[in-house]
């Protein structure tokens, strides 16, 4: 989650605007749409991305992601069964249903395919229910965590999407809730593939038709109202060279049709694999100078980031990129672990295209009264 977090930081630092200059963002019919590279927490392309959208159905990514952390905890569990309350039965969405009966109890899992692979409503609610003890309980814990992951611009009024005036959200944030299911449950986000799911002798299908268009495809969920139009989170794996796999989410808004929104998701995912690379520019820990220390007890310290450095940039420019050290000297102790120190700025062209804070890779103490008024001299003399 650190990791997560640091690179979301950086990629604040990013010049966006050379990247928007040298590979024009498509067309997309939505909206309001985003899309994000998860390997290195950086938004290669959007528009109106912080815009105001009903989630409709993504809502339930966020109820998964708050069961998914009630499993973790051993709060629930997977073969767990729960009786069904005549609230979750009677739920609206005729076409959003998982059919559970209050005469059944059903399991924790199949109430989660219910609600991934077939976008159940009543679902949604019986999994509240059984984690929480109640709707509205349950919504207060999808809010808490929306703000724990910087979810600035939503707030959610129910677990299932259903239309209300305070359930809203934004392309931006809701890349960054996919990001968080993810990377924090990997072994409950794979039930996002699943291309159809059986319950109560009623057979239904992955409402995202990108499962059977792309194989690279494995998730996330799509959404659908009168006012918001079509929506969908899709995410992508692909080979990304020396580095690895390399993960991209699409959020789109707005759209007009089933067709469409699938279309457009496949053209976001399609343009971001062919016209960018995510390159590691530094490993974690890894000294990128090792400058003079004053009135220290070493003399020198290694400074470098707390993380591994991975950017997004379009393809060809990784190996045009020169780095620039901007330290900010003289470097007096004490010096923390992780205390900031400089810049570092990669240049393109001789024009800066990203930022990245420089911190001190290790801790170094104060000198001796001695040392430390030879190095006052030294340093008036210099």
């Amino acid at each position: 989650m650190k990791k997560l977090i640091a690179a979301l930081a950086a990629s604040a630092l990013l010049m966006s605007a050379a990247n928007a200059q040298q590979v024009p963002a498509p067309q997309i019919a939505a909206r309001s749409w985003t899309l994000l590279d998860a390997t290195s927490g950086q938004i290669i392309a959007s528009q109106d991305a912080d815009m105001r959208i009903e989630p409709a159905s993504l809502t339930k990514v966020m109820t998964a992601y708050v069961v998914f952390g009630a499993l973790r905890d051993k709060k629930i569990a997977l073969d767990q069964k729960v009786n069904v309350s005549v609230r979750a039965w009677k739920v609206d969405g005729s076409s959003s249903k998982m059919f559970i009966d209050p005469a059944t109890p059903v399991s924790i899992n199949d109430l989660l395919y219910g609600l991934m692979v077939q976008s159940g409503n009543d679902a949604a609610v019986a999994l509240a229910e059984a984690v929480a003890g109640d709707e509205g309980t349950f919504v207060h814990l999808m809010n808490e965590q929306a703000q724990r992951m910087g979810m600035k611009n939503t707030r959610f009024a129910n677990p299932h999407g259903l239309p209300s005036p305070d359930n809203f959200s934004t392309a931006r944030d809701l890349s960054i809730l996919a990001t968080h299911v993810i990377k924090d449950f990997p072994e409950f986000y794979k039930i996002d593939s699943v291309k159809e799911f059986t319950y109560n002798k009623i057979k239904q299908q992955n409402r995202n038709r990108l499962l059977w268009l792309d194989p690279t495809v494995d998730g996330m969920k799509t959404g659908h109202t009168e006012a918001s139009g079509y929506s969908m989170i899709a995410s992508a794996r692909r080979p990304n060279g020396p580095a690895g796999e390399r993960r991209l989410i699409s959020v789109l808004s707005g759209a007009n049709s089933d067709g469409t929104r699938t279309a457009e998701s496949q053209k976001l995912l399609n343009w971001g694999f062919q016209n960018f690379d995510t390159v590691r520019l530094y490993a974690k820990g890894q000294a990128i100078a090792t400058p003079e220390v004053w009135k220290g007890s070493k003399s020198t310290v290694k400074i470098g980031f707390p993380n591994d450095v991975l950017v997004t940039v379009p393809k060809g420019v990784a190996q045009k990129m020169k780095p620039v050290l901007e330290r900010k000297d003289p470097l007096v102790a004490p010096l923390a672990l992780n205390g900031r120190v400089g810049t570092l700025k990669m240049m393109v062209d001789g024009k800066p295209l990203l930022a990245l804070p420089v911190v001190s890779l290790e801790e170094v103490s104060e000198a001796s009264i001695f040392g430390r008024a030879w190095d006052s001299m030294r340093l008036m003399m210099k």
